[in-house]
């Protein structure tokens, strides 16, 4: 109960963007760039002079918010690259583009996610919308780029994949994954509303971060997973009106604090030793629920993707 209220309630922060060490050099991608959490992630990695990959679905916006980020920190290495985490078809080329461009690869920020989408709404290749655009086509972009992050941890040391989850996955059912919800049939209404199925997808990045630290640890892979906090931010348009409203007095915004502490997990010195940590806001490691450590449920996640991604 005590680090339940301190994430929605969370204490000063002792670290700060302040203390992002110099970035020249590290090649770094973030889903869901454009916008919110992922827009002043990307801020603060350009101002500590990162290469930076914007990858999100609209070309248009996206061109929009790297305007707006090379005229604020005055750089220029930001580049869009096209990515649309609903389609795995759309993840395959944007993985492949990207090592089209780059021999290196030092953080992946798995920044995008949907939340309490309308449960009519599904990924192209038929999955419920939440779990197949936050858990499926992050697993599948992080898999994706496992040999460049691998090759890249060789001369680096070690790179970090960075994910975003939630303290909402304390909600998951039982278990955590209800399987017979995830692609389109007569379970998945009948088990899942909007908001269960958005704590069921939290709990599985959760689980998918702790999957990629025990395989490649070992190899320089740091995989962390992180509350980024309750922030004002673009998920909420699908929550009613009246919520975010009735709930905006204890909002962040999400410069600086809604980023912080993703960006702690993903560049501070201190940890790159956090291999399988969770982090909480603001920049603090945490703990998960206890289940997220199942290693025979990581598994069959991580076997789940290989079988729904094979024929991609």
């Amino acid at each position: 109960m005590g680090q339940a209220l301190s994430e929605v309630f969370p204490p000063k922060p002792v670290w700060s963007v302040d203390q992002i060490p110099d970035l020249t050099g590290k090649v770094v991608i973030v889903t869901g760039g454009n916008t919110g959490i992922g827009k002043v992630t990307c801020k603060y990695l350009l101002l500590n002079n990162a290469k930076v990959y914007m990858a999100t679905r609209s070309q248009e916006r996206a061109e929009a918010a790297i305007a707006d980020l090379k005229n604020i920190t005055k750089k220029d290495d930001i580049h869009f690259l096209r990515l649309d985490l609903a389609d795995l078809e759309s993840v395959k080329v944007s993985a492949a583009e990207f090592q089209s461009k780059e021999k290196q690869l030092h953080m992946l920020f798995n920044n995008a996610g949907v939340m309490t989408t309308p449960m009519d709404r599904l990924t192209k290749q038929g999955f419920d919308m939440q779990f197949g655009t936050n858990v499926i086509g992050h697993a599948y972009l992080t898999r994706l780029l496992l040999s460049i992050l691998l090759e890249t941890a060789k001369t680096a040391g070690t790179v970090r994949v960075i994910n975003t989850s939630s303290n909402g996955h304390v909600g998951a059912p039982k278990g955590g994954i209800l399987w017979d919800t995830l692609k389109d049939g007569p379970m998945r209404k009948k088990k899942l509303g909007r908001q269960s199925a958005y704590f069921q997808s939290k709990w599985a990045n959760l689980v998918f971060s702790k999957e990629v630290a025990r395989r490649y640890g070992e190899q320089g892979i740091v995989s962390t997973a992180l509350n980024p906090g309750a922030i004002r931010t673009e998920p909420w348009r699908h929550v009613p009106k009246w919520v975010p409203g009735m709930l905006a007095w204890f909002l962040a915004d999400a410069d600086p604090l809604g980023a912080i502490t993703q960006v702690y997990a993903g560049t501070a010195p201190e940890t790159a030793a956090a291999n399988g940590k969770y982090f909480i806001p603001w920049a603090r490691e945490g703990s998960a629920r206890v289940d997220t450590e199942d290693e025979d449920v990581g598994k069959k996640l991580w076997d789940y993707i290989d079988e729904v991604t094979a024929q991609i």
